[in-house]
């Protein structure tokens, strides 16, 4: 590539596209953010990178220049990394978002992943650091005010690893609304669907509760929590991606 070449023998790609395919430098822009332009022979999603004369740029046969939709990603949190920015010596999980991270799994419609993917994507529902499981990052706007508006009370599905001796009706008392403490005695978290996966985890379904108040949940019961990690926000599962690892939210998933 000719980023470094001097101004009088380079010229930007999305000039060079515009002259050569007689469009506007906007639908130059589009496709080259779309993936459908190649500098000898190697694609460039860059409509600043600077182009000799001497050098091939090409735009892929039947390609119409149209705005790039947006995207929403979903991502396998490792633990210990933050969803926003990071802080200090935390990563956020948002820098292992690229083309090597995508899961390989098998999906009617697979998608070309583009740099444009990356960009303006928002957070919503946070997990504590310590937690792992499914992350989302959107650009959509549709989705952002969903989950802005609606998010608190879409179910969440929660595997926790605990430890201790659990009180005597102890899932019950979670799943009937766990007594806050206060000057009004009646008040009571939400009702939650609380079970045991296995020995030593306990599966919470629930709405209206931040998963970091699952570990004074657990507490009040008698149980240390160990580990957490998320599965499912509404309807919408992490499926089998792989820690530190993401998908694409496919035009039929709804949350």
């Amino acid at each position: 590539m000719s980023e470094s070449l001097p101004e009088q023998q380079s010229i930007r790609l999305a000039k060079r596209v515009a002259e050569q395919e007689k469009c506007s430098r906007r639908e130059a822009e589009l496709h080259i953010e779309a993936g459908n332009v190649q500098v000898d022979g190697k694609v460039v999603q860059v409509p600043e990178t600077r182009v000799s004369p001497e050098q091939v740029v090409t735009v892929r046969a039947g390609a119409k220049p149209e705005a790039l939709p947006p995207v929403t990603i979903l991502m396998n949190k490792p633990s210990g990394m933050t969803q926003g920015k990071a802080y200090g010596r935390v990563r956020s999980a948002h820098s292992l978002l690229g083309e090597a991270t995508k899961a390989q799994l098998d999906t009617p419609m697979p998608q070309l992943v583009l740099d444009h993917h990356f960009k303006n994507l928002e957070s919503f529902l946070t997990i504590p650091l310590p937690a792992s499981g499914l992350i989302i990052y959107t650009q959509d706007k549709r989705i952002i005010r969903k989950l802005a508006e609606e998010g608190k009370w879409l179910e969440q599905e929660i595997i926790v690893g605990v430890e201790g001796q659990i009180i005597e009706d102890g899932l019950e008392i979670l799943c009937e609304g766990l007594p806050i403490p206060g000057g009004n005695g009646h008040r009571r978290m939400p009702p939650c669907h609380v079970s045991w996966q296995n020995e030593g985890h306990l599966r919470f379904a629930l709405k209206g509760i931040a998963p970091e108040e699952i570990e004074k949940m657990c507490e009040a019961i008698g149980l240390t929590l160990t580990s957490m990690r998320r599965l499912r926000v509404g309807r919408v599962s992490l499926a089998k991606v792989p820690e530190g690892q993401w998908r694409y939210l496919m035009p039929w998933e709804r949350f």
